[in-house]
Formats: structure tokens, sequence, C-alpha cells
């Protein structure tokens, strides 16, 4: 790639080129290179997160894997997870086969070919009708069934026992029993003691003879359990890899070449890599933008549903802004970049998705303490059900209590319980990035579903944002032009949303706008400045009396133009009032039904602005929203989200603004409109992409439907082995007889582990 220098970020697995000054640091000797300055301080405050315990060994050097259960493991390239065993994914998802997945279906379908007959000839050793005696000998079967089981309990059930003997801090493991812990034990214990039974039958007490004086043998009900558990690792893999659906979506959106203009005319199709900011870019019909940037000439209408989730295309024209991955239309233009590589919206949009995929629910804690005494409970199990069967149960007591252990250990599934959590938010987060709907992490979706009150911002959020200039009331004296020339020359100092819309009018009107001194700007208030060498201040009640005014005579008439709707402003010139500005900042479209629709999951909304109570309460009559806190500073915001906390009620905040986001830290979750600040974005817990109120409602539905689908995960991995381990045991057989095979027992782990996955997956639709 033109000699280009990467890394990879270890704390989101995006690629980061080392030549535009990528922020790093040094740990342990090694240097790591980040792609923003926000993955740098996380890995240094906790670095050991984000490293691996150890590399493999064979591992493709710049593909990071990461294991679903334990988000803080990272490798160099596929292996298994040193706390669970599981098999470790991409922390990226990408289109490449998963080579765990091959190795694991090989070993399979050997295992498959090696079974299949072991097991007809011991079905047919079990039933008498088959003369089987007239073919072999006990002894010859019984070698047959040796050198049938043996490769698929040594070499296709290989990884179970390295992973197993790992698990208790042996072949370079650390210990940490887990599923494979147990694995390895009942594998292990039927099949050692069938090959023993075999080799040497004399070694065996009489207690673990049948009546005939043979010993029983396991080697049918090893191998059994071992392709069983391999059919189980193939479906979970695939399963899995659904999970990764979503990022696949978003790293296809973006093409692989870009259409750059040289700065003689000519143009040329380059890798996407190559592009550079500042270059200049052809966007053809059909095509889709290569990155982000700004229209230069050309007009068209481009589909952004990919990224917003809105189905309307947008139309684009000069300094139009459009974001990478989105669909051009009929039309065609030419753009400046401005962002590309780990800087563009869908670069970005990719790492919060992965890291989001990759975090902790809060309710995962307890899972995690349940987990660490699942095992040892279950081996204290599997080891009281072998003494009761050994000195309670029918003869052969022993053989009774080997076959019993076993399938105490074989049907726990401590990774059902594991998977319940990380599963479904990894669906969900996948799911809401396609809905426009981006959660910073786990917390983020759990807490949103158990809110209930929404904090709202008015301008930009319920409103367009976009306001524009309704009518101009001069003072005596004055003329609608003098006031708004007087307004367009202070506001033009302004980033506020109103003061755009003044500029905008004084402009349609061929009203030049003045020079400007001495600008101030006062959060909350207003702006005040000298034009023409007079004191001019434009801003709300309280920014005129702070300059000694009394606005008294003209706020009667201030407060009717505020029952429609709109937003007045006063503008004084030399201590006295020259007029008032009205400006009116349209509701969203789609923001009643939103309103509507958040009252209906129970929530209680109240609205939040600096604006004026009589405009603010307006606004609130059309959306039936149920509170007005109006004339709030900036930094007041942030004491209205505490002040409703203190009740004891959990809080969410919905903004766009800089000046909302302290409140939006403050709140249980923060949502900003993605039409917004960068500061809002890295302060909430939730962006909704396009800025849409259905965004809320969409991510408000998406977190019920999540959280009530971890509960069904736990409640079925906690149901399951609580009913299939005493049943394994041996509770059922005093009263009905029943005994449970290890090859049942087999069957029963992989389907536990396989619901839940499955379960998972139906957030997807």
């Amino acid at each position: 790639m033109d000699g280009k220098r990467t890394a990879i970020d270890p704390v989101c697995g995006m690629s980061v080129d080392l030549g535009r000054g990528a922020p790093s640091c040094e740990h342990a000797g090694r240097e790591y290179s980040f792609c923003s300055p926000g993955c740098l301080a996380k890995f240094q405050q906790d670095p050991g997160r984000y490293l691996a315990p150890a590399p493999a060994p064979s591992a493709p050097r710049g593909s990071l894997y990461t294991c679903p259960m334990h988000p803080e493991v990272r490798s160099e390239g596929p292996g298994s997870c040193p706390k669970c065993g599981m098999a470790l994914e991409p922390l990226i998802a990408t289109h490449e086969a998963n080579p765990e997945l091959g190795a694991m279906l090989l070993r399979f379908r050997v295992a498959a070919v090696l079974t299949v007959p072991l097991f007809v000839i011991a079905m047919a050793r079990h039933i008498h009708a088959i003369p089987l005696h007239d073919i072999a000998s006990p002894r010859t079967l019984d070698l047959v069934e040796l050198a049938l089981a043996t490769p698929v309990v040594l070499w296709a059930g290989w990884s179970f026992f390295v992973r197993g003997l790992r698990s208790l801090g042996l072949a370079g493991g650390a210990w940490s029993p887990n599923m494979f812990t147990l694995i390895a034990l009942g594998v292990g214990a039927a099949w050692t003691s069938s090959v023993v039974a075999v080799l040497a039958p004399d070694s065996f007490p009489a207690s673990f003879r049948m009546e005939d004086g043979s010993v029983p043998v396991y080697f049918e009900s090893a191998a059994v359990v071992v392709t069983l558990v391999l059919l189980g690792q193939v479906l979970e893999l695939r399963a899995r890899a659904a999970t990764g659906q979503a990022i696949r979506a978003l790293l296809d959106l973006a093409p692989k070449t870009a259409r750059r203009v040289r700065a003689g005319g000519a143009e040329e199709d380059v890798p996407l890599e190559r592009v550079a900011v500042g270059d200049v870019l052809r966007v053809r019909p059909g095509e889709r933008v290569p990155v982000d940037g700004v229209v230069l000439d050309g007009a068209s209408a481009v589909d952004e549903s990919m990224i917003t989730g809105e189905p309307m295309p947008v139309a684009k024209d000069a300094e139009a802004r459009v974001t990478g991955g989105t669909v051009n239309g009929s039309g065609t233009f030419t753009m400046r970049a401005e962002r590309v590589g780990a800087e563009t919206m869908l670069a970005r949009i990719v790492a919060l998705v992965s890291e989001a995929q990759r975090s902790r629910a809060p309710v995962q804690a307890t899972v995690d303490k349940v987990s660490r005494w699942f095992v040892p409970a279950v081996a204290g199990i599997a080891a009281v059900a072998f003494a009761v069967w050994a000195t309670k149960g029918p003869e052969p007591r022993l053989a009774h209590a080997l076959v019993s252990a076993v399938s105490v250990l074989i049907i726990a599934c401590p990774c059902a319980l594991g998977l319940a959590t990380p599963m479904s938010i990894m669906i969900a987060v996948g799911r809401g990035a396609r809905e426009g709907v981006l959660f910073r992490d786990a917390e983020a979706i759990e807490r949103f579903g158990q809110v209930e009150t929404l904090m709202i911002d008015k301008t930009g959020t319920l409103t367009e944002g976009r306001p524009k200039l309704r009518s101009v009331v001069p003072m005596e004296g004055w003329t609608e032009n003098d006031v708004l020339r007087l307004a367009a020359g202070l506001e033009k100092g302004s980033e506020h949303p109103l003061a755009d819309a003044i500029v905008a009018a004084a402009s349609e009107r061929g009203i030049e706008t003045p020079k400007l001194d001495g600008f101030e700007s006062v959060p909350g208030k207003g702006v005040h400045g000298t034009i023409d060498g007079r004191a001019v201040a434009l801003g709300n009640k309280r920014l005129l009396e702070m300059v000694g005014l009394d606005v008294e005579a003209a706020t009667a008439q201030a407060d009717e133009l505020r029952e429609d709707g709109a937003t007045v402003t006063f503008v004084a010139v030399d201590g006295k009032l020259a007029g008032l500005v009205v400006v009116a900042d349209p509701i969203k479209a789609g923001a009643r039904e939103a309103v509507r629709d958040l009252h209906a999951m129970g929530m209680r909304i109240i609205m939040v602005t600096g604006d004026s109570r009589t405009t603010a309460e307006r606004v609130a009559h059309d959306l039936a929203i149920d509170e007005v806190v109006a004339e709030v500073l900036p930094e007041e915001k942030a004491h209205v989200v505490e002040r409703r906390q203190f009740t004891g009620k959990q809080v969410a905040m919905a903004g766009d603004g800089i000046n909302d986001a302290p409140a939006l830290a403050k709140a249980e979750v923060g949502i900003a409109m993605g039409t917004g600040s960068d500061i809002a974005i890295e302060s909430a817990g939730v962006t909704v992409v396009n800025g849409d109120l259905g965004g809320i409602v969409r991510a408000r539905r998406l977190s019920i439907l999540t959280t009530r689908n971890i509960q069904q995960n736990l409640a079925f991995a906690v149901g399951y082995n609580a009913i299939c381990v005493p049943v394994a045991a041996g509770i059922l057989y005093p009263k009905l007889g029943i005994v449970l095979s290890p090859m049942i027992a087999a069957a029963a782990m992989s389907v536990s582990s396989l619901s839940v996955i499955w379960n998972a997956l139906r957030l997807r639709r």
C-alpha cells in the first residue's frame, strides 16, 4: 500500500496509520499506537485489559482476536481463551473464515465417521437378539472399540484435554476451571477406565464387574460425547459468526477505491487507503461516497439510510457535507476530502460498535461471581454422586458410580451461563447500528431500559435547530431593516443557531452587515458588542437587565409573540430598546409520534431549555410533554438532572450541543443527537446518528428487548443446570429408575449453549 506503515490499535482493533502522527505510548518495553486520544486514555487507565496474556505462536501479525465471554483477553491471532477455553474470534468481524471453525469441522467429520460404527457395535452388544458373538469374541470386539474410540478421543478431542489442563494451571495455563475442565475429566475418566478394562481387566475389583464377570467399557460414551461436543462447537462458532453481521455490513459500506481529481483536471482511481485530507474526489452516479467531506460542485441526492436509518435520500449541493459509505443517486459531484481513514464517521461507528459489543453489562458481574464457583460445585456434586452410587447403588456399584459421575461432569454447562449476557449485547449493538442508534457500551443498553425520566433539550432536539426569521418589530424611531442590520452585524460573530437565521435573513433582504468590534458572548443570555461606535446588545431579558436596561414595556408584546412558539430576542442600542427579533424553530417531523411512543413505554418527558418559558411551554403543549424547565443556563442543566436524581428517579438526557455535554455526562444515560457536536457525542452513552427523535424510541425499545432477552438466557442457563445436574447425578433413580447416559448428557450440554445463542440471535429480527 505505497509503503505505508500501519499498526493495530489494541483498544478498538482499528488500523492506525503511523505516518499521520498517531498518538502512542510505551508499556512493558513495547510501543503501542492508537487511532485516537480516547483509545490512548483508555489503554493508559488499564493496559492489562487490552493485552493478551501471551500471543499465539503462529498468529498472523496485525489481526487481534478476543473472547466473547472475556473481552479483556487480546491475542494476535486465533486460539483459545486462557480463562474459559472458548475459541477466540476477531476483535472486529471480517469476511475471512474463522480458522477455528475449519479445524473443528474437520475433527467433527473424522470423529463422526469413526463414532457411527463404534456406536452400532456397542448397541448391538447390548441387544442380545443380535448374535454378534457368532461373528467375533468379546475380546475382539473390545479391541475394535478401542481402535475406533482412541483416534476420536485423543485426536479429535485433543484440544478439549489441552484446554482442560490449562484451566487447571497446567500446560502453561492459569487456574480457571471451565466447561472444558468438566469435559476433560468426564471423557478422560470414561476412556481411561475402558482402556484399563481391555488391557488389564484383572485389576478391577468385583464391584466393577458385570454378572458374567466382565468389566464394562465406555468407549462409545467417550467417543459420542467428543463427537457431540465437536458438533456443538461447530454450530456455536457458526452462530457466533452471525453476531458480527452488523460489523461486516458496515465494513462493506466503504468502497475499495476512490476517483481522485488531479490538479490539472485528470482523474484516476486510487485505493481508498491513499486518499489524503484535501484531495478532490469525484463521485459518479450510483457510487458510494469514499470518505467524509464537503461538496465542491455538482448536485445529487444521497441515500444515507445505512448510517442514519433515514430512508429518504438527502439533497446535496455545493457546501453540503457528505459521509463516507453513503450511496450517491443519479447526479455527480466533486468533493473535498476532510476526514479519511480512522477519522471518518463510518470508521468511528465501526470502532464504537466493536468496542460496545465487547463491553460488559452490570449484570455480568453477578454472573461472573456465580461462574467462579460453578465448576468446583459441579465437581463436588460429581464426587458426591460417585460416593452415593458406590455405597448405595445396585451392582455393579462402582460401574454405576463412574457413569453417574461422568454424566454430571458432561451435562453441566458453564458456557450457557457465561454466554447469556455477551451474546445478547453483541446482537443488540449490531442491530442498533443498522438502525442509526449507537450504544457506547453494554451498561448504556441495560440502563436505558430502566430509566423512568427523559429530559430533552429543545433547540436541535425537539425542534429542527435551523430556525428562520419570522418578523422584526421595531420600536419608535427605528425601521425593520435598521434593527435587522444591527442584529445581523452582532450575530455574525456568534455560533448559535438563532444567529444563523438572523444573518441569513439580512442577506436575503440585501442588507450589508456592518463591522463588529468588541464582540462578547454571554452563555445563556445573549451577545453584545460595538457597531459603528454604538453599544449594541441582543439577547433575552437577563442580558438586557445585566446592561442596565428596563424592558418591562416590551415584555407583554414579546410574550404574545412567544405564545405562538416563536423565540423573541431584544435588541438594545446605547442602553435603549431598539426592537424585537422574532425567530421560529419548527418542530421536528415525527417528534409528536416519538413523544407518544415514549409515553407508551412508561417514560416521563421533561423539556429542559434555555429558551423563554412562554416559547418552551408552547412547544411542550404541541408535543404533549409532561413538564417544562425553561430559562436555564448551560451549567444549570446538569443541576436540573441532579435534582431529579435526588428524588430517586433514573434520568436520561438527550441533547445535541456543547452546552448539553455536562448534563449528558451527569445523567444515568446521555443521548447525543448525532447532528450535534462531537463533545456532546463523547459525553453520551447513546448516539442517534441522524438526530431523529424516532431513534430514541428505537433505542428504548431495543434496550427493553435486550434486557428481556438477557433475563431469558440467564433463566434458561440457570434452570437447565438446576434440573439436569441432579438428574445426571441419579436423583430420579430411586422412584423412576432413570439413569442418564453420558451420551444424552453430552447432547443436552451442547443444546444448552446453542439455545442461549439462538435466543440471542432473535434480537436481529
